[in-house]
């Protein structure tokens, strides 16, 4: 992609970003307010951020792959689960993970 066509596509994104805040505000209280879309959008983040994480853990590329950083997420989870301090779910996971690619090498 030349430079050009790089910017051309930031300044798109862009403009493409502030229509959709700008079509966001625009949206009248009483649609926002009803509670049946307040519990929906209570789990989008959290949607959001579980896609998020899933690609991180599972992709490389084009490809699926299972190494060092499913093991970092399974022990941050249980971590987690045991209500650890997050300097430490970090630590943990991090060890794992580095601990998983040594020894496959």
């Amino acid at each position: 992609m030349s430079g050009a066509a790089l910017w051309a596509a930031v300044l798109a994104a862009s403009l493409g970003c502030y229509l959709l805040k700008l079509a966001g505000l625009a949206v009248p209280a009483a649609w926002v307010e009803q509670p049946w879309i307040a519990r929906i959008v209570d789990f989008v983040p959290a949607a959001l951020l579980a896609a998020l994480v899933a690609v991180q853990a599972f992709a490389s590329g084009q490809s699926l792959v299972v190494d060092g950083r499913l093991a970092g997420l399974l022990v941050a989870a249980v971590a987690l689960a045991f209500r650890a301090p997050f300097i430490v779910v970090l630590l943990l996971a991090g060890a794992a993970g580095a601990l998983v690619h040594v020894i496959a090498g």
